[in-house]
């Protein structure tokens, strides 16, 4: 299997995490790019037009996610407010992409959701 049918496959699996959190849901507010939201907030925008890849925003890990390779602050604006892009590659563990939708859907959500969360995890 090469690296980008597992990369999509690893794409297709942070997806699934991300709506398995407290209120989450999919959208697709524009076509062909899925999101995931929880409320009316998007915690993580997904996309495959260069390659598989995410965005979420990182108030804490931003330095982090933007020493990956290809990473970059995500385009219209939203890099200044602490969203990043970034690729999804076999290079990347996919137990750290998970931590910053996590981060990502923290930022977002209902300080509710985020104790229904945080009673999963105990």
């Amino acid at each position: 299997m090469g690296n980008r049918p597992r990369a999509t496959k690893v794409l297709e699996e942070l997806q699934a995490f991300a709506l398995g959190l407290p209120g989450a849901w999919p959208d697709t507010p524009w076509e062909g790019d899925p999101v995931a939201k929880v409320g009316k907030k998007i915690f993580v925008f997904f996309g495959s037009g260069d390659g598989p890849g995410m965005s979420v925003k990182l108030p804490d890990s931003a330095g982090h996610a933007l020493s990956v390779p290809g990473a970059s602050p995500t385009s219209y604006g939203l890099g200044r407010h602490g969203w990043c892009s970034v690729p999804i590659t076999v290079d990347t563990p996919p137990d750290l992409l998970q931590d910053w939708i996590e981060e990502s859907y923290r930022t977002v959500a209902s300080k509710k959701l985020v104790a229904e969360l945080d009673a999963r995890a105990s």
